[in-house]
């Protein structure tokens, strides 16, 4: 007897490389079972998901849900299992004078796994710019957080943006990695500095400090210090930099995605390993939607389903360290599912830019388990719901935003 029974959906997981019509068993918040239509026996809730696609659920690697601390971010349900994803990890919303809100506030009144990237700023994003001086850094605290708390904080996230850059130049990103080292977890690189003020080769300074297991999030950005040079070709050192086993994470965000950055990193050879939105509230209500709506960009870029599959599950999974418990189907595992629909149609996805992909099918999500318990879609982050924009109402009006 099981808890939940997934019916005759189209199981993706990569990190079994396992692709066809299963059912999936679910009791006491673990997979139980996972096989073909009719071995399971008898469940307490049964929901037949043909024609679905049946996942491990959702990892969003790169988010901003640290609720009425940080004043953009998001409240982790909207955009976890209420969305399609169950683990949301939040890159560097707070550090380690603000995190305590985490701990007393946000955790407990959510349903959705959270973990987090800790800012090497002591206020994190609270303040703007969010390194002002030197003593905006207290490294020993920082540490001490980390050690206090390693079953939430998972690595140590720095901005490489101006005014941080002109206070500390590359000292910046080797005291974070100090940080990260000493702490034993990851280090995550923000690249790409919207302000244009920095010489925009640091990236090439940058790539060489890092090690296997570092996350470079913002692959795609278009602004200064990002993988492409002046002559639009991928940095040697970018390919280095994968080789040694560094994570390479898209994030969109605001303002750090470009289609034809993609494009050319994509041409180039170099894949990216993760999907991640960098949600905030401002960019929920203007080109960050929700993390289906992300995948939904790679489609239009031409990746192939079990790819993107594997980018927002198996590979979060793996860089986060968690592939024992996450990404995965596996028997035993945390009972994390994210069921997905590709729903047909004429759609359109945007760029920070405003440039834009017309794609033929769209990820919608459909529902939610995590450790076991089953979670539907609300309304959606559009009036409409959870659909792109259609092309035919884009071209009627002109606008995204009639």
């Amino acid at each position: 007897m099981y808890d939940l029974l997934l019916k005759n959906g189209m199981v993706i997981d990569p990190m079994q490389n396992m692709a066809g019509i299963y059912d999936v068993g679910v009791k006491g918040g673990k997979i139980s079972f996972i096989g073909p239509s009719g071995d399971a026996g008898n469940a307490t809730e049964v929901c037949d998901v043909k024609g679905k696609i049946v996942c491990p659920g959702l990892i969003d690697i790169h988010t901003h849900v640290y609720d009425g601390f940080y004043s953009r971010g998001v409240e982790p349900d909207k955009v976890g299992v209420y969305a399609g994803v169950t683990t949301l990890v939040d890159a560097g919303s707070a550090g380690c004078d603000t995190v305590g809100g985490f701990y007393k506030y946000v955790i407990p009144n959510s349903y959705t796994e959270i973990l987090s990237f800790l800012h090497i700023c002591r206020t994190g994003l609270s303040t703007s710019p969010d390194i002002l001086h030197r003593e905006s850094i207290d490294l020993d605290a920082t540490i001490a957080e980390v050690d206090r708390n390693p079953s939430f904080i998972k690595g140590i996230k720095v901005r490489m943006v101006s005014p941080a850059l002109e206070i500390f130049g590359m000292e910046l990103p080797i005291l974070a990695k100090e940080a990260a080292r000493a702490s034993g977890v990851k280090l995550m690189v923000h690249i790409g500095d919207v302000e244009k003020k920095y010489d925009p080769t640091v990236i090439r300074k940058l790539l060489p400090i890092l090690d296997q297991g570092d996350i470079v999030t913002h692959l795609f950005t278009d602004n200064p210090g990002g993988v492409l040079d002046g002559n639009n070709k991928l940095v040697p050192e970018a390919k280095e930099a994968v080789d040694r086993g560094v994570w390479m994470d898209t994030a969109h965000g605001r303002l750090n995605f470009s289609f034809e950055v993609g494009k050319r990193v994509l041409d180039q050879g170099l894949i990216p390993d993760c999907i991640s939105t960098d949600i905030t509230m401002p960019g929920r209500l203007n080109s960050v939607h929700s993390m289906t709506e992300m995948m939904t960009r790679f489609l239009a870029l031409g990746l192939p389903l079990d790819k993107i599959i594997a980018m927002t599950t198996q590979n979060p999974a793996m860089a986060l360290g968690y592939d024992d418990r996450l990404g995965s189907l596996r028997i035993g595992n945390q009972a994390d599912i994210s069921v997905l629909e590709l729903r047909p149609g004429n759609w359109v996805v945007y760029d920070v830019l405003g440039d834009n992909l017309v794609v033929d099918q769209a990820f919608v999500p459909f529902l939610t388990v995590k450790r076991g318990r089953v979670f539907l879609p609300n309304a959606g982050p559009r009036e409409w719901g959870w659909e792109p924009d259609s092309v035919s109402v884009i071209r009627s009006c002109g606008s995204t935003k009639c």
